[in-house]
């Protein structure tokens, strides 16, 4: 649907960063969803206190030109306050200000889905070596994950995200730190990377993984082998091969902290056929159990997972100041992986949700082979996640 010819009346309004803190803190959020259908079910806001009812913004105005409205809206039996919410915040705002019209205690979201896609919220993660500082980065839209690792008078990003590689350089600088190194746990198919930008705009230095190299990366990087270590203020940034998601998926050890990019979710894990397509899943879902039987699920119980994204379902740890970080133990025991290899396998394959949009797009800007302007990037990676294996319930 267009929102090009709408009015904007007069309605009050509520940002994307109010709406997130109001769900955060589990107050009840009413939204009434006027994007069409199939973009309601394939990316939504989502959460425990959220109450979403979708109809059409077409539905709704013909409702309004016939002149039954009240009883429209009233069979809707939206609860109060209200928030409309359409693709950018336009034709919303006269949704919500036919709503106001009708007695309904009506908000639009400022900026629509746009608007909560630039939501970014940093939580400090507990558990950090003596004298180390790690921020998480959640986008909600995404479910994006990033990492700000602060130690001495240098800083360095984990999977940092391109739409705010200034948030990250800024943070740095507020901590009165030079951002140093930006590093990505693997090539990214779901979103685009922020590691060039940071190179060439903040000189930090770029690093991923060796197995980069062979997938084609064609822009200078440090690359990192299973063992190696990044140096940076008085720790030091272990790399721990874990392929499956990809062949050169590198999970990252700072002391307790497990940063495992999408190897390892709180509850659940990276899914195999984004690399090499069906033809190639099994095998590297094969590769991905060893990696969680073997490697990181064999990590002492002290370990925390610090991931790479959060699926719809995740909870974050109130234990852990709130972020989306889990131990070990807990999530050995969600995962529940089988015994036999091919048991495992079966239920990966059986478990892929759609692909991420444009991932097929996505992957070549990331290993930089192509280039896209701002605008196209922001707009190419909107829409939902679905990076992880879906959960056994």
């Amino acid at each position: 649907m267009s929102d090009e010819s709408a009015e904007t009346p007069d309605a009050p309004s509520v940002s994307a960063e109010d709406l997130h803190d109001r769900i955060r803190r589990g107050e009840r959020v009413t939204l009434l969803d006027v994007r069409n259908r199939d973009e309601f079910e394939a990316w939504r806001i989502t959460g425990e206190s959220v109450e979403a009812t979708q109809i059409t913004y077409a539905e709704f105005m013909a409702a309004k030109a016939r002149g039954d409205l009240s009883a429209f809206v009233a069979d809707l039996g939206l609860g109060e306050p209200v928030v409309a919410v359409c693709p950018r915040g336009e034709v919303s705002a006269t949704v919500a200000a036919d709503l106001r019209e009708q007695g309904i205690d009506a908000r639009n979201l400022a900026e629509g889905m746009e608007g909560w896609a630039r939501v970014y919220v940093p939580r400090e993660v507990p558990g950090a070596p003596d004298d180390t500082t790690v921020l998480q980065y959640d986008r909600p839209a995404s479910g994006c994950l990033s990492y700000l690792v602060v130690s001495g008078d240098e800083a360095a990003v984990v999977d940092p995200l391109r739409a705010f590689a200034d948030r990250y350089v800024a943070d740095a600088e507020a901590r009165g730190v030079d951002l140093t190194v930006a590093i990505d746990t693997h090539v990214h198919a779901d979103h685009l990377s922020g590691v060039r930008r940071l190179a060439s705009e903040a000189g930090a230095r770029a690093v991923l993984p060796a197995g980069a190299a062979d997938r084609g990366l064609a822009y200078d990087a440090t690359l990192l082998g299973d063992g190696d270590e990044i140096r940076m203020g008085e720790v030091a940034l272990t790399a721990l091969a874990a392929p499956g998601h990809t062949t050169e998926l590198t999970a990252l050890r700072l002391g307790d902290v497990l940063f495992s990019g999408d190897a390892l979710f709180t509850d659940s894990f990276g899914r195999p056929d984004l690399e090499r397509g069906d033809e190639g899943a099994r095998d590297l879902a094969g590769t991905l159990y060893d990696t969680l039987r073997d490697r990181l699920l064999a990590l002492p119980d002290e370990t925390l997972v610090a991931p790479g994204h959060r699926t719809p379902e995740s909870a974050p740890n109130p234990d852990e100041n709130d972020t989306y970080t889990a131990g070990i133990a807990a999530v050995r025991d969600r995962l529940r992986i089988p015994d036999e290899k091919s048991a495992f396998v079966d239920r990966v394959l059986d478990s892929l949700p759609p692909r991420p949009a444009n991932y097929e797009d996505i992957i070549p800007v990331n290993l930089g082979r192509e280039s896209l302007d701002d605008e196209t990037a922001f707009e190419m990676e909107l829409g939902p996640n679905n990076c992880a294996v879906a959960a056994d319930d």
